[in-house]
C-alpha cells in the first residue's frame, strides 16, 4: 500500500487490517516517533511536527509511547517528551539556532550549544520526561553507539546496572548527541558509576534512529511488529550551498577550503547513514507499519546544510515541512487516532 521509496522523498509501510489486529490481539497500537539528525535542518522536522500537533489537537507526548532522536532530533525529542508544544520548540529554534550556527569555529559553536542545553534543559530531570525516550550519541573512543534511555524497560541486557541516562543530566545527553565533529568539539560525560566517556554526534552511528527505536520496542518491550505504528521524520534533502558560502563560515586562508571539503564529507557521511538505515528498516521490518517523511527539494533557492543560520532560509524549511505533512495527513491521522 502506498509508496516505498527507501532513499527518496517519502515512504510508508502498510497498516494491518482490522482482522490482522484481531489476529494478533492488539488492543492499542504502540506508537513510535523517530527524528533524524541534521543540525539547522531540524526546522523542517519542526514544520512537519507542528502540523501534526495542530491537526491531532493534543500534545505529541500524548500521541507516542516512545520517542527517539539524533542530534537536532534529540533536542526536539527531549522537548516533546518533557511536554513542550512544538510551537514553543520552534520558538526556541528561531531564537537560538542561528546564533549557534553563525560562529566561525568549533569551540565557539560548542560553547553556544552547551549554554543553550543548560538554559533549556538545565532544570529538566529524567523523571520529568512524560514518555520513553532514546537519545542517540556515539562513544567516540570505542567507536560504538551510546544511547541515553529513560526507562529500564528499554534495556536489552544488564538491567541490574541500568541507570536512566547513565546518571547524566538531560542537558549532557543533548550536548553529546549534537557534538558533530569537526563542526563541534566532542563532549565528555561522567556516568554515575564513575566512568568518563568522550562522546560525539549520534549521526555517526544512526543519523536516522528508527531501527534503534524499533529494536527497543520489539526486543526490549516485547511489542509485536503489527502492533507498532512508526512515524519517522527526516530533515529533508536539499542542494548543497556554494563553496564560497561554506568557506565563509570560518576565518583564515587555506582553512576556508579545508572547511568546505570537511562540510561536504560530513554531509555525505550523514546522508549515506540516513539512507542505509532506511533501506535496512524496509528489509528487516517491512511488516512494521511505518510512515517516513523526508521530502526532497531540488530548487537552487533551497540550497542549505546543517550549519545554515539565515533565519529566512530556515523559515522556508519550516514551510517545506508543512507541505510534506499534507501528503500524509490522512495516514498520520489513522496512525495517531486509531
Amino acid at each position: 500500500m502506498g509508496k516505498n521509496w527507501y532513499c527518496g522523498t517519502m515512504s510508508e509501510s502498510p497498516v494491518p487490517s482490522t482482522l490482522d489486529d484481531e489476529k494478533h490481539g492488539a488492543s492499542k497500537p504502540y506508537r513510535i516517533l523517530s527524528l533524524d539528525g541534521g543540525g539547522a535542518k531540524g526546522f523542517y522536522t519542526l514544520g512537519v511536527l507542528d502540523e501534526i500537533e495542530r491537526n491531532i489537537g493534543r500534545p505529541l507526548h500524548e500521541c507516542f509511547d516512545l520517542i527517539f532522536g539524533t542530534s537536532t532530533g534529540a533536542i526536539i525529542a527531549a522537548l516533546i517528551a518533557r511536554g513542550d508544544s512544538v510551537e514553543s520548540a520552534l520558538g526556541l529554534y528561531r531564537q537560538h539556532v542561528p546564533e549557534i550556527m553563525k560562529h566561525h569555529n568549533p569551540a565557539k559553536r560548542s560553547e553556544a550549544l552547551q549554554n543553550l542545553a543548560v538554559t533549556v534543559f538545565g532544570k529538566t530531570k529524567v523523571e520529568d520526561l512524560k514518555t520513553a525516550v532514546g537519545i542517540v550519541a556515539t562513544n567516540w573512543k570505542d567507536e560504538r553507539p551510546l544511547i541515553f534511555k529513560a526507562s529500564v524497560t528499554q534495556a536489552h541486557g544488564s538491567a541490574g546496572s541500568f541507570v536512566p541516562f547513565f546518571g547524566c543530566p538531560v542537558a549532557d545527553a543533548i550536548i553529546a548527541s549534537c557534538s558533530a565533529c569537526p563542526f563541534f568539539e566532542t563532549h565528555t560525560i561522567k556516568k554515575s558509576n564513575g566512568d568518563a566517556v568522550e562522546v560525539a554526534d549520534g549521526g555517526f552511528c544512526a543519523n536516522n534512529p528508527t531501527l534503534y527505536a524499533i529494536a527497543d520496542a520489539t526486543l526490549a518491550m516485547k511489542q509485536k511488529h503489527p502492533d507498532l505504528r512508526v512515524v519517522s521524520v527526516g530533515v529533508g534533502s536539499y542542494p548543497e550551498p556554494a563553496v564560497w558560502k561554506k568557506a565563509g563560515r570560518i576565518r583564515g586562508g587555506w582553512g576556508l577550503i579545508r572547511h568546505a571539503l570537511n562540510s561536504d564529507f560530513l554531509q555525505r557521511i550523514l546522508g549515506v547513514n540516513t539512507c542505509s538505515m532506511e533501506v535496512l528498516r524496509g528489509i528487516l521490518f517491512k511488516d512494521v507499519p511505518t510512515i517516513r517523511i523526508n521530502g526532497a527539494f531540488t530548487e537552487p533557492a533551497m540550497a542549505t546544510d546543517l550549519l545554515e543560520h539565515d533565519l529566512n532560509k530556515l523559515n522556508r524549511l519550516v514551510q517545506k515541512g508543512r507541505l510534506s505533512f499534507q501528503e500524509y495527513e490522512g495516514r498520520l491521522r489513522e496512525f495517531l487516532t486509531a
